[in-house]
């Protein structure tokens, strides 16, 4: 039965730093206790986590075991973020068959009100916006945006962010990645939006957009299965702010702090480290565009 989330009226005094470094995130203050017969879930019990269908690498792997999971099904326990989720679940005291995962589309994820999961790990950026309608974790990952284009094409030899501004560039609505067109790239044109990441790849491989920005490890992906003619043009440094990854929460949930916790313990352990070098070791080079 699902439970009314309701703070918990006695935290910790102590505050978390950042889990990955780069950005001063904001501290949470972890529950009293984290015991998991304690901890309020949406399902008695078992750790219910949202993320987006289908489920692509490197975020996912394993390929589709169970429907309604497409290309991979997050179950497994392989690729980055399914990795991450099942060692933070462990480290809450839930078994592996105590984890169920539920498909929540990107921009529900993201929207303000209720949750039909406890967290959900979907390559979300943190943003002040979203701060306001959601609770978020400590970074499990910094990530860098990229560009992808079509090998061959003028826009695949640009060197630099003012060279792009002449092109006609693509990304998914609602993302940070469309976000850091409009506001670092700044094109003459107007950028494409586009529903979910698949249309903005089939609008890139039929030419209604010259370049597509996605975060860096999507874009490895991209051009290795999605769009096989499909080159990394290179990725943006950060300027000011690190962007980074963090699982989401409905606002006022207090397994925020018991999550805080297990990513603290999970980074001095070099467990985090770990997975970082198994699933992401091979897709973190590209020139950078300055």
């Amino acid at each position: 039965m699902r439970k009314i989330l309701i703070p918990l009226a006695v935290v910790a005094a102590a505050v978390l730093a950042a889990v990955a470094g780069g950005r001063s995130e904001v501290a949470v203050a972890a529950p009293a206790s984290c015991a998991k017969g304690n901890l309020t879930l949406v399902n008695d019990g078992r750790l219910t986590i949202g993320t987006d269908n289908p489920a692509f690498p490197p975020w996912f792997g394993g390929g589709e075991k169970t429907k309604p999971w497409k290309i991979n099904d997050p179950g497994t326990g392989k690729g980055f973020e399914s990795a991450v989720a099942y060692a933070v679940a462990k480290r809450l005291g839930f078994a592996t068959s105590e984890v169920t995962w539920v498909y929540s589309p990107f921009a529900r994820t993201i929207a303000p009100g209720r949750k039909a999961f406890d967290l959900g790990i979907n390559q979300i950026s943190y943003t002040p916006a979203r701060a306001k309608v959601l609770a978020f974790s400590a970074s499990y990952y910094n990530v860098n945006q990229a560009i992808v284009a079509l090998k061959g094409t003028r826009i695949a030899s640009i060197r630099s962010i003012a060279g792009l501004r002449g092109y006609k560039l693509g990304a998914q609505l609602g993302t940070t990645s469309y976000q850091f067109i409009v506001n670092r790239i700044n094109p003459a044109r107007t950028p494409s939006a586009f529903d979910d990441n698949t249309a903005a790849v089939t609008a890139l491989k039929n030419r209604q957009i010259d370049g597509l920005i996605v975060d860096l490890p999507t874009a490895f992906y991209v051009t290795a299965v999605q769009v096989p003619n499909g080159k990394i043009v290179g990725q943006f440094a950060s300027t000011g702010t690190q962007e980074r990854f963090g699982m989401v929460f409905q606002r006022g949930n207090p397994l925020v702090g018991c999550v805080n916790n297990a990513l603290a313990a999970m980074k001095r352990a070099g467990t985090l480290k770990r997975i970082q070098q198994i699933w992401l070791a091979k897709v973190t080079g590209a020139p950078v565009l300055k």
